[in-house]
């Protein structure tokens, strides 16, 4: 299947497909014309990887998972490296949120000093 095709196929974009390829974790062959060609195990890879990145893994995350990527990432059991991965990905993303609740603490208490009022988070 062409690139328009897989990237519908997928709910992803071309884009998003050429940036999958160029970071290794799918591949294409090319047609006389130059058109990128996927073969069908394609849609479930790109799946999968996208998966992974909706749960706050990287790219280079991903890699680690290049074994599995082809059937169901969910379903066996992870792999030491893929736990060490994910373990890490997960204090990186609670180390971000501590501190963006930290400026969003000195940020209501500078509000609160500057009106004297108590600041609600809108949400």
């Amino acid at each position: 299947m062409r690139i328009g095709e897989l990237a519908e196929a997928t709910g992803t974009t071309p884009r998003a497909l050429r940036h999958y390829e160029q970071a290794g974790l799918i591949t294409s062959v090319r047609a006389a014309n130059g058109y990128r060609l996927y073969d069908a195990g394609a849609a479930v890879r790109v799946r999968n990887v996208r998966r992974l990145l909706d749960v706050g893994l990287t790219l280079d995350d991903v890699r680690v998972f290049l074994p599995c990527l082809d059937g169901d990432v969910t379903a066996g059991p992870a792999s030491e490296e893929a736990l060490r991965v994910a373990t890490g990905r997960l204090a990186v993303l609670d180390e971000r949120i501590a501190a963006q609740v930290a400026v969003r603490d000195r940020l209501a208490a500078a509000l609160r000093q500057a009106t004297g009022a108590h600041v609600r988070p809108v949400a």
